[in-house]
């Protein structure tokens, strides 16, 4: 089996490892600079509450933000909220991706299906989710499971056209070629309409990162007894503000932290496809 030698240091020219070492500097500086935006806001803004520039009654102040976050933390609330809404998403978002991209599948395999189905997909995307709600809490009753479906309906019909339509803009001649040699539907699905929609299927991931957050929100705001989605509302029933920047705080970064793991896995298979 022929070995391709891997590339090392000294193989590399002057100018491509001076080139190396600007796109690091290059990412290192945009890095920086993300961290002292950040920083500055929230220190014109905690500056902008003590200086009376703006009403910490109605805006809050990272101080107040802290000492929220410390309370809630005291009281043994804050892990337990922030574990209930980040399992209802997680949860949310597997299911939206893995039964969407299923059905993408199936109709992909059947394009009289495809062509029944489409109308009614265009006019699901269309319709506000949120007018679900209710439906989904008399069908399934208020808890988690109403909390969850209100997530999948949000980003399933999403990621159904998103993959449906990756599957349908792979190459003919592709489909073609294999065809020519004997490939049979499923062959072609596994090796080429699958292969070729990785970047796809990634992309509907990152999408669903947003819509899962936005439906389990939603559904807590509608009904949960715990959760960031009921401590904005009940921080906003009784007038504590902190509470509600703090919880939309932490809503951020939890998102944030999820689409980094999305962008993670999605290295991870492009270094084992680029492998392979």
């Amino acid at each position: 089996m022929l070995k391709i030698k891997k590339r090392s240091n000294n193989d590399i020219s002057p100018e491509h490892r001076e080139f190396l070492r600007a796109m690091k500097l290059r990412r290192a500086a945009v890095l920086v600079t993300q961290i002292i935006v950040l920083i500055g806001f929230f220190v014109l803004w905690e500056m902008a509450a003590r200086y009376k520039l703006i009403d910490a009654f109605i805006t809050s102040q990272p101080s107040r933000i802290v000492r929220s976050l410390t309370d809630l933390y005291r009281q043994g609330k804050l892990l337990m909220h922030i574990a209930i809404t980040c399992y209802e998403t997680v949860i949310g978002f597997l299911l939206g991706t893995a039964i969407g991209t299923i059905i993408a599948v199936i109709l992909w395999w059947s394009e009289f299906l495809a062509k029944v189905t489409e109308p009614y997909l265009v006019v699901l995307n269309s319709l506000p989710k949120i007018a679900l709600g209710p439906i989904f809490i008399v069908w399934i009753g208020a808890g988690p499971a109403s909390i969850i479906a209100m997530a999948l309906a949000i980003s399933l019909v999403v990621t159904i056209l998103e993959v449906l339509n990756g599957f349908l803009s792979v190459d003919r001649d592709k489909i073609k070629l294999v065809q020519t040699f004997g490939a049979n539907r499923f062959q072609v699905l596994t090796k080429v309409v699958l292969p070729a929609n990785l970047p796809t299927i990634i992309n509907s991931l990152k999408i669903n990162v947003g819509l899962s957050w936005v439906g389990v929100i939603v559904g807590e705001f509608l009904v949960s007894k715990a959760g960031l989605g009921y401590l904005i509302v009940y921080g906003g029933q009784v007038f504590q503000l902190d509470l509600v920047m703090t919880s939309v705080l932490i809503l951020a970064v939890a998102a944030a932290l999820m689409y980094q793991g999305v962008v993670l896995l999605e290295k991870v298979l492009v270094k084992r496809m680029s492998k392979s």
